[in-house]
């Protein structure tokens, strides 16, 4: 259940004053943690717990993910082993050291296998092998693109190129209907049964070049306006975790 005094918010009425609330609650996320993941939990724990569908006083996402890129030399072994078994299906050479895997750090969700990453089918790594397989991964490459990246600094990116990355203000990744889009697989196992209308990413680059996402998959339709109000929130999330960037990512 919410904690005491967090604030609860309406996705179809979520004002500017909703905004600054949540941004302020989700920036003091890192008080006391020992590792990104740690902070990340208690992140996609806030974002599912404080959002309520208004008529059914439900919560309103169905499930929230975080997202982090990550080098494969430094996942830990059984990420490792993920990533393994993957690549082994798309080539005969074992992953590359710098390989960055987009990894899944913490996940909240209506199921409970959507409540620790471990129980997580497909999406515990997924390594991002060349530009050419994020091309065919609609949601990834679509979400990459709405943050105004490309993919190849995603991949790679370059020193000299990291700082105005950084600076960059991240864009959203919005599907106002996740029904029947293109850019939101799993139709028949996922967004159909639990009643998704919409999808929204938000992010951005860390100093170290890997970025983080959250994703949230809503049970309530989401407009453009309340979308682009979670551009604020994507520098409020950066801002609890930075601190671990260069630090302890997993859970000791």
């Amino acid at each position: 259940m919410p904690q005491m005094g967090q604030h609860m918010h309406d996705l179809t009425r979520f004002t500017l004053k909703s905004m600054t609330e949540c941004g302020a609650e989700l920036r003091k996320l890192g008080a006391g943690a020992r590792s990104m993941e740690e902070v990340s939990n208690r992140i996609v724990r806030y974002l599912y717990e404080s959002f309520v569908d208004a008529e059914t006083h439900q919560p309103a996402f169905a499930l929230v993910r975080f997202f982090k890129t990550h080098s494969y030399s430094e996942l830990e072994a059984e990420l490792q082993q993920v990533v393994a078994e993957t690549i082994a299906t798309m080539s005969a050479q074992p992953p590359d050291q710098n390989l960055k895997c987009l990894t899944l750090l913490a996940t909240a969700g209506d199921q409970p296998h959507w409540e620790s990453r471990q129980t997580s089918q497909g999406h515990q790594a997924i390594p991002l092998a060349s530009e050419q397989i994020v091309a065919q991964s609609p949601m990834i490459s679509q979400l990459i693109k709405q943050f105004g990246l490309e993919i190849s600094s995603v991949l790679s990116p370059e020193p000299d190129l990291l700082v105005d990355l950084e600076q960059k203000t991240f864009n959203v990744f919005h599907v106002p209907m996740a029904i029947a889009s293109p850019y939101v697989p799993a139709q028949q196992e996922f967004v159909i049964p639990h009643g998704i209308q919409s999808v929204l990413g938000f992010g951005g680059m860390l100093p170290s070049g890997n970025i983080i996402v959250v994703i949230l998959f809503s049970k309530v339709s989401i407009s453009r306006d309340t979308a682009d109000m979670f551009k604020t929130l994507a520098l409020n999330t950066k801002m609890a975790v930075l601190p671990f960037d260069r630090g302890v990512i997993f859970n000791p």
